[in-house]
């Protein structure tokens, strides 16, 4: 369960000593959900950086671009990690040698359909399926869709600098502890540099969801395809945690048709506001707008074809 409350009224234009605490409450909540993600996330990096070489990645990579990308899929499928947490576990895959399209089908996948997910939204859907399979199956065949597309539109890595990697220094000839040792303490590095991104990214969050009324964006949800929008904005602004999303989707239930909806869960996970300003730590800022409008494209249009069902 989410710490975050969040009603169809969120949001205040008043600003006042009750309005900060607000403001700080929802900061603070959205941290909480995060850190213990993040945390995870960076031991994994750490691990990656330290026990797992290129030659490891490429004996296990499929040579072909479509199939690697449907592997990333699935792996990332399997995978819980939140999508602040699964942030520096595909630098440290990227840098390792794997594709940049292949880390963007994990990245994506990740966050959005792995089992907790899943069982999340089950039940935060009075134990109906429908909601869950839809949005598993609408956020795999999208998440494939745009890591298919980016490996055509970019064939470098796109990482904002090439870190000397640690592999480099012949890691496998150092005794087993001093190796746990260069994780840790590679990890608390990596901890660091991506919780800035995470602090400022949740406090924009929290101010927007403080000062900034949802009233607002409802005026313009009447239809479906504008209610679709309306969920997708409050999604990326919301940032909620994706394990937790499920249960914030649910309570719009009688506001929102259920596409509205399944655009608020798949979107959401794959990119929101402060992913994104950790995504612009790691990544080009042109590769991140390019992303942005891609999930952005394609989560409309494939929600958009399901939506009768």
């Amino acid at each position: 369960m989410s710490f975050v409350t969040v009603s169809p009224a969120f949001g205040s234009n008043e600003f006042s000593f009750s309005t900060f605490q607000q403001l700080n409450t929802i900061f603070l909540s959205i941290l909480i959900e995060a850190i213990p993600f993040v945390l995870i996330g960076v031991l994994i990096a750490g691990f990656i950086q330290i026990f797992i070489t290129e030659e490891h990645i490429r004996a296990r990579l499929p040579k072909n671009k479509v199939q690697a990308v449907f592997m990333s899929c699935v792996v990332g499928a399997l995978f819980p990690a939140c999508e602040c947490g699964i942030v520096p576990i595909v630098r440290r895959l990227i840098e390792k040698g794997v594709p940049l399209y292949a880390g963007v089908g994990f990245l994506l996948t990740g966050p959005l359909i792995n089992p907790i997910v899943i069982l999340s939204t089950y039940m935060a859907f009075g134990n109906d399926m429908k909601m869950a399979l839809l949005r598993m199956g609408v956020g795999f065949v999208a998440a494939l869709t745009i890591a298919l597309v980016i490996s055509y539109l970019f064939k470098s890595n796109q990482l904002k600098q090439k870190e000397r990697s640690l592999s480099q220094v012949k890691t496998k000839q150092l005794p087993l502890f001093q190796r746990v040792k260069g994780m840790l303490e590679h990890s608390i590095d990596e901890f660091f540099d991506m919780s800035k991104y995470l602090i400022i990214g949740a406090f924009v969050a929290a101010a927007l969801q403080t000062y900034v009324s949802a009233q607002t964006l409802l005026l313009f949800g009447d239809g479906v395809y504008q209610s679709m929008i309306v969920m997708m904005a409050m999604a990326f602004f919301l940032s909620l945690c994706s394990e937790a999303d499920a249960f914030i989707g649910a309570s719009f239930k009688n506001i929102f048709p259920s596409s509205s909806i399944l655009a608020f869960l798949v979107y959401g996970p794959m990119i929101d506001l402060k992913n994104t300003i950790m995504l612009l730590n790691v990544f080009k800022a042109k590769f991140v707008f390019i992303l942005f409008i891609l999930i952005t494209l394609i989560v409309f249009l494939f929600v958009s074809l399901v939506s009768g069902i």
